[in-house]
C-alpha cells in the first residue's frame, strides 16, 4: 500500500512538473469537510447496495477486499484510508482532471484510468467497474467544489468505512 502511494505520488509530481500542470486548488475549510464526509457516506451507502444486489460484483469486492484487508490489523484500516486516499486523489482528481482540462472528458477520463487501477485480473471487472463510477462520482465533486480536499475526504473516509465494514465481517 505504502509503496503504491509513493509511486502515485511520484507519477503526479513528475507528470505536474513536465507538463506544467497547475494541481487542483487544495483548500482546508470546514465547507469541504462537510462535503467530503456526506460523499464519503453516499459512496459508502451506494457500495453497500451495489454489494448486496449485485453477485458478480460482490464476489469481485470480496475477493479483492479479502487480498488487501485481511492481512491488515484494525489499526491498519487508518492507513487503508489515508495512504491511497491521498495519493490516488493528488494524481487523479489533482493533477489528471486539469491536464485533461477540467471538463466532462476530463473526468470520463481520468475515472477509466482510476477503474483500470483497481483491476487485479480480469474476474475483477465488476470491481473495476464501481471503481470507475466512484472515480466519476469524485471527480465530479472536485470540479463542482474546486478544492481537491472533497475528494479527498471522501476517498479517505469511504476507503476507511469499508476497510472496517469488510473486516467486521458484516459483508457477508
Amino acid at each position: 500500500m505504502a509503496v503504491t502511494a509513493i509511486i502515485l505520488l511520484v507519477v503526479a509530481k513528475v507528470w505536474q512538473s513536465l507538463g506544467s500542470v497547475r494541481m487542483l486548488a487544495l483548500q482546508f475549510n470546514l465547507n469541504a469537510v462537510l462535503w467530503g464526509l456526506g460523499l464519503a457516506g453516499a459512496i459508502s451507502i451506494a457500495s453497500a447496495i451495489v454489494h448486496r444486489l449485485w453477485p458478480a460484483y460482490r464476489r469481485s469486492a470480496n475477493y479483492y477486499l479479502e487480498l488487501v484487508i485481511k492481512p491488515l490489523m484494525w489499526p491498519d484500516l487508518i492507513w487503508l484510508g489515508l495512504l491511497p486516499g491521498l495519493s490516488e486523489e493528488l494524481l487523479f482528481r489533482g493533477v489528471m482532471l486539469p491536464a485533461f482540462g477540467l471538463n466532462i472528458a476530463a473526468v470520463i477520463l481520468s475515472s477509466i484510468f482510476f477503474g483500470v487501477l483497481h483491476l487485479s485480473g480480469m474476474q475483477q471487472w465488476p470491481y473495476m467497474i464501481w471503481a470507475t463510477i466512484v472515480g466519476g462520482i469524485l471527480g465530479f465533486s472536485a470540479i463542482a467544489t474546486g478544492n481537491l480536499l472533497v475528494p479527498i475526504v471522501a476517498h479517505v473516509v469511504t476507503n476507511f468505512v469499508s476497510g472496517c465494514w469488510w473486516k467486521s465481517g458484516t459483508h457477508r
